[in-house]
């Protein structure tokens, strides 16, 4: 078997476990997304989704958030961690999506990139979840089930493992196949904890048990 049909069994076999993918982090704007993802680094999703909402009752809008202080914005989003630097990146990157794209999100990967705060793991989140771009986000569920499972072989770099899944994930398949994975890592496949292999829907085929796929 090889990567490709491997992935392409995984991707099946997550779409019957898992029948409806989406992000975990609560917004109703892409302006939103991208302040939550700038959140969840570090930290859970389910915080973050708490955190917002005394956030954003504050500063309702793109142009609010450009305008407020740093310290005041730190005060509200600390409990997620890396206060300080997490408000610092929000509230540069509002004012310039204030500033410069008229309060919009911009639909181009790398202007995304140019964005305080902004990785390619967010700015994969924003092309898929927002804009219906293919989209693959290598965060920590995705790096370590990809090597599980084999369809990466001891590679732990993000922006590697990115590379390394775009030759074998189809591109309409990216942004919904890592949503499966956060939720095949949380409740089977767990970091912290032995994965429960013995309720997992993959192990028929997945490299932990299986056989070693041809490169």
């Amino acid at each position: 078997m090889t990567r490709k049909q491997r992935a392409a069994q995984i991707i099946r076999l997550l779409k019957e476990e898992y029948p409806v993918a989406e992000c975990t982090l609560n917004y109703d704007n892409a302006w939103k997304l991208l302040v939550s993802v700038r959140l969840a680094a570090q930290c859970t999703d389910a915080r973050v989704n708490v955190v917002v909402q005394d956030l954003y009752e504050k500063y309702p809008t793109v142009a609010a958030l450009a305008g407020a202080e740093e310290d005041d914005i730190e005060a509200i989003v600390r409990p997620c961690g890396l206060g300080r630097s997490k408000a610092r990146d929000i509230c540069a990157c509002m004012k310039i999506l204030h500033e410069e794209y008229q309060d919009k999100v911009p639909e181009d990967f790398d202007t995304l990139l140019k964005l305080p705060g902004v990785g390619r793991k967010s700015a994969n989140l924003i092309m898929g979840d927002v804009f219906g771009k293919p989209a693959i986000v290598t965060d920590t569920h995705c790096i370590r089930l990809t090597n599980r499972m084999g369809l990466v072989d001891n590679i732990k770099e993000p922006k590697k493992v990115e590379m390394a899944l775009w030759k074998i994930i189809p591109p309409e398949e990216g942004s919904d196949f890592c949503h499966r994975l956060v939720m095949h890592g949380r409740d089977i496949c767990t970091a912290r904890t032995t994965p429960h292999c013995d309720r997992c829907c993959l192990s028929a085929i997945c490299e932990k048990i299986g056989v070693q796929p041809k490169r």
